[in-house]
């Protein structure tokens, strides 16, 4: 760490009771998918009494705070958070748990969000910098696109970018740790659906004389395991999983059920990866349906792209990073991350970087991750993570 990034951790102190009482409350106060209004008002109002400049309702609730450094320059970059939670229902256990049934900030978000308003705050007082930041508070990460949204409204014409850069918590991560790469990173995320139709049929006395869609979804689950291990190449890095599966009534165990619908996810890194993987769910669908005297229909949903950073970039974030923790608290080369991230389409609309933050290990060695109803963001790592945000600005912008 050198002496100048110290001073902004130093600098950053003051703020911790503050950023921890706003991500507990965000935390308290979940807001789902293009629905984070009182978050996004939260956002608004800290970012306007630090005399930044706001614009509100793009993408619905997104929010973007622009602040002008003190020094002439031209560039301009944009630091992006998200503000959405998730449909869990929290774990019982902590004080600040959500207070909204069903909903819960299982992914940080809360954290991200609180991060980028303590950087903000600290540019904002010391705006020791040449060019224009733009503080990008992004709704409805968790699939529904509010990153390609935002995009599609012009935010990048609005508020013109050189580079833009996103930043993750990462448990198993230990504290005051970063992670990133040149290149693939995060993977492309598909979903797909599988609805099975047949006749159905009494369970007891007219088995013989259905179409048991049971048995084609069946047989359809077990065989999709054989697309990573038998189709796509053992080099390439892929994922098929299944998320959800309905069919029948509860109350009635005694009937075979005409239909059966089985949903799940894809992973990839590449595009031919990618369509190979589609394919071979379709066919794999078909052909048990055929089997069992069934129909089968499918649908994809291309949800993410692969994010994939860019090499001048990664620099930039491996260099603001190791000036803030140090070297040896610093990989620059991580492993893929077969989870997905809509921060993919604003890196495919401008160069920029995303790096992960440790959010730390369990006593046992272990980490409550992310998407579960244990999983809580870690407030010791506040001041970290604005720190990297204004040691990234010094060094785009320094």
């Amino acid at each position: 760490m050198d002496s100048s990034r110290a001073a902004i951790l130093e600098g950053l102190k003051p703020y911790e009771p503050e950023l921890t009482a706003i991500r507990r409350d965000i935390h308290r106060h979940p807001e789902t998918g293009f629905e984070e209004r009182r978050t996004a008002a939260i956002v608004a109002e800290k970012l306007e009494s630090w005399g930044i400049e706001v614009a509100e309702g793009i993408a619905r609730t997104g929010v973007v705070g622009t602040l002008k450094g003190a020094r002439t320059g031209q560039r301009a970059i944009g630091l992006r958070a998200d503000l959405d939670a998730l449909n869990i229902k929290e774990a019982a256990g902590r004080d600040h748990r959500s207070t909204v049934p069903g909903k819960m900030h299982a992914c940080g978000h809360d954290g991200h969000t609180a991060m980028l308003l303590g950087a903000a705050r600290y540019l904002a007082e010391r705006p020791d910098f040449a060019g224009v930041v733009h503080f990008i508070f992004q709704p409805a990460e968790e699939g529904l696109g509010g990153g390609r949204l935002m995009i599609e409204e012009g935010l990048f014409e609005r508020f013109p970018v050189d580079a833009v850069y996103g930043m993750h918590n990462a448990p198993g991560l230990p504290t005051g740790m970063f992670a990133t790469r040149k290149g693939p990173f995060l993977a492309a995320s598909d979903g797909w659906t599988v609805t099975f139709r047949g006749t159905g049929g009494h369970g007891g006395a007219g088995a013989h004389l259905a179409t048991d869609t049971t048995l084609a979804l069946s047989q359809f689950v077990t065989a999709i395991q054989t697309i990573v291990s038998r189709t796509v190449p053992a080099a390439d890095v892929a994922v098929v999983s299944v998320g959800h599966i309905a069919a029948g009534d509860f109350d009635a165990p005694n009937v075979i059920p005409a239909e059966a619908v089985v949903r799940g996810t894809s992973r990839s890194f590449k595009a031919d990866v990618r369509n190979l993987v589609q394919k071979r769910v379709s066919e794999l669908a078909h052909a048990c349906a055929a089997t069992f005297g069934c129909s089968a229909e499918v649908r994809h949903d291309g949800l993410f792209p692969a994010l994939v950073t860019h090499a001048e970039q990664t620099g930039v974030s491996l260099a603001a990073a190791r000036a803030l923790a140090g070297d040896k608290n610093v990989i620059a080369e991580a492993p893929l991350v077969t989870g997905s991230e809509d921060f993919a389409f604003m890196l495919e609309a401008r160069p920029g970087g995303f790096i992960l933050i440790g959010n730390g290990v369990e006593a046992d060695g272990g980490a409550r991750q992310l998407h579960t109803p244990d999983y809580d963001f870690n407030d010791a790592i506040l001041t970290l993570g604005s720190g990297y945000w204004v040691s990234l600005v010094h060094e785009e912008l320094g």
